[in-house]
């Protein structure tokens, strides 16, 4: 486990997955990352790399050759290792290994670099191209927001609001996680999307089309807050297993595969490529 800390944020990272693992806001006493309860959902804020979401057959496809792939990569369930760490902030690495070369057939280093400055935490996802040709991947966040924020309160005391007003239309998912080409509003006033135990019964709410670069979680009751700002990426996901007291806000560059369309990695949706020799930043921030 590595601690990194000032005086607004004490903030915990497992090797597992480089992931986030306490997110702790000082000023208040809370702790606002989900403890992941393996009786409920037992992460606390995944990596996601190379791939985004489900692939049909659990398939990724390279030049027409299948490769075995779970979803949302296997970033989330390897070991890393820690490049350097200070006070404030703390880099790490997953390298490409004869055992990822035979799920994802390209050299790569994968690095997640953790970063305080003041109230916020800048979380920046690097990919240094270490092959002979252009790699395509899809990278993404995952963290878990508890909510409430504090004992004896509603989860419906909350609510998200958006940078901008916002006419939310959320993509339609089939039961195996996959997009089905349709969409379906999502009823918000202005920029507020209030949270209620039923909100995800549907599965994640997946939003292409956002103007906003960043999403609060806010109180009815109290001022606290909390924002994620993620300039760089187009896609995001909003997701809660029904029933916990959570809600995960998930910047993503990638996103699931079509129902029914399963393509090449390079012309998968929303892929991100990445020449020879060149390198990949980019970052999002959590801020209380």
């Amino acid at each position: 486990m590595t601690v990194i800390e000032n005086e607004y944020l004490k903030v915990a990272i497992d090797l597992k997955g480089a992931q986030l693992s306490s997110f702790f806001n000082k000023q208040t006493n809370t702790e606002h990352l989900w403890q992941a309860d393996p009786n409920v959902w037992p992460w606390h804020a995944p990596n996601l790399f190379p791939v985004v979401g489900g692939l049909i057959n659990n398939q990724l496809l390279v030049n027409g050759e299948a490769y075995e792939m779970g979803r949302h990569g296997f970033a989330r369930q390897s070991e890393f290792i820690l490049l350097e760490a200070d006070e404030v902030s703390a880099s790490f690495s997953l390298p490409h290994c004869e055992k990822t070369l035979q799920v994802y057939p390209y050299k790569f280093d994968f690095q997640v670099l953790y970063t305080l400055i003041d109230n916020s935490l800048r979380i920046t996802y690097k990919v240094i191209n270490l092959d002979k040709k252009t790699i395509y991947f899809s990278v993404g966040g995952h963290p878990a927001f508890n909510v409430p924020f504090n004992k004896g309160e509603k989860y419906e005391d909350y609510y998200l609001e958006f940078e901008t007003d916002e006419h939310l239309e959320a993509q339609m998912l089939s039961s195996g996680g996959f997009f089905t080409g349709e969409t379906h509003p999502v009823l918000t006033p202005g920029n507020k999307l209030y949270l209620t135990r039923q909100l995800f019964d549907a599965d994640a709410l997946v939003f292409k089309q956002l103007n906003s670069r960043m999403v609060s979680i806010k109180s009815n009751k109290h001022d606290q807050s909390l924002s994620i700002e993620f300039p760089h990426f187009n896609y995001l996901g909003l997701w809660a297993k029904p029933g916990a007291d959570f809600v995960c806000i998930e910047p993503w560059l990638g996103c699931a595969d079509t129902e029914g369309h399963q393509v090449n990695i390079d012309k998968k949706e929303a892929i991100q490529s990445l020449h020879a020799g060149h390198v990949f930043e980019a970052p999002y921030f959590v801020s209380v």
